[in-house]
């Protein structure tokens, strides 16, 4: 199988995108319409596709404006499963479950990967890819869901959409117990985060490249696709030491990611857009909040401004 089958990677790279802003979340208040229509016109000024993690409100807001508004944006749309298990090694101490939430958040994935092949069915020329969870294997997640059940999903899904489908996780667990879904996916999709590996940015390059190309060893017969990668601007030393998050950084490991995916012929996912303050906990320096390419306000960080000097 090669990459041509499903995407062209002459096209340009790719992000993840969320467009919750300040004092919006998942849940809770979304982005209007005229505020997704900016942060759409902001990437695809530097990216052919985007990534989108669930089907919900804000996704289809983001679909309707892509096809309104002919931006040239090709989308990765995910079904998010939330924890069928219980993981009681889970990185943050809440991967316990009581059964009857485990029991609820089965009926809602179930119903995702059916919104999920509604989607891909009303989009089939904007969406080019489908993904079956995300994170949801990797041995420190929170929403841990079995490998067997994720296989039905996606025998579900391919027994009813066009598009190619995929499992976005960790590189870790693809080598492990995820092994048994290759060969029912069209393409491996892994993370890969160096300054989560205790990584500083004169190893970046060499760690992404290791973790990449340990998955392509083990399945050479699969296209691999790199779905995260990112490199953030702010730290509170609480898993990643405060001098690695920089802005330079960012731009440093950005460009030299970028430069080996074209050279490579690698799609790659930038992970993310925008800054998400939302994420993790009530410090201002919590790293989740500050991995965009641009500030929650949409200004761009260094990574995007030539010369890299201004903020």
């Amino acid at each position: 199988m090669h990459y041509d089958q499903f995407f062209s990677i002459d096209a340009g790279p790719g992000v993840c995108y969320s467009g919750y802003r300040e004092n919006q979340f998942p849940g809770g208040p979304i982005p209007t319409e005229q505020e997704v229509k900016e942060d759409l016109l902001l990437v695809a000024q530097h990216f052919s596709y985007i990534r989108l993690y669930s089907v919900d409100h804000h996704t289809k807001m983001v679909l309707e404006i892509l096809e309104k508004e002919d931006i040239p944006l090709k989308v990765m749309i995910g079904a998010y499963l939330e924890a069928e298990v219980n993981n009681p090694d889970c990185g943050w101490d809440s991967g316990v479950y009581p059964s009857e939430v485990l029991k609820a958040n089965a009926q809602n994935n179930r119903q995702q990967v059916l919104d999920l092949i509604d989607i891909a069915n009303q989009y089939p020329e904007r969406i080019f890819a489908l993904a079956v969870g995300n994170e949801a294997c990797v041995s420190w997640t929170d929403h841990l869901v079995d490998v067997a059940q994720i296989q039905e999903y996606i025998l579900m899904v391919k027994a009813n959409c066009s598009q190619p489908v995929t499992v976005c996780d960790n590189y870790v667990p693809w080598l492990e117990v995820m092994a048994p879904l290759v060969k029912h996916v069209d393409f491996i999709s892994i993370h890969t985060y160096p300054v989560w590996e205790y990584q500083d940015i004169d190893r970046a390059l060499d760690v992404t490249q290791s973790d990449f190309s340990k998955i392509t060893q083990k399945y050479p017969d699969t296209p691999v696709v790199i779905t995260e990668a990112g490199w953030p601007t702010m730290a509170n030393g609480k898993g990643i030491p405060v001098h690695f998050a920089h802005p330079m950084a960012q731009k440093t490991y950005y460009q030299a990611l970028n430069r080996w995916a074209r050279e490579s012929k690698v799609l790659v996912f930038w992970f993310e857009a925008f800054d998400e303050p939302w994420k993790g906990s009530d410090d201002p320096a919590e790293p989740e909040k500050h991995w965009g390419l641009y500030t929650v306000k949409r200004h761009p960080k260094r990574v995007l401004i030539k010369g890299g000097y201004k903020r």
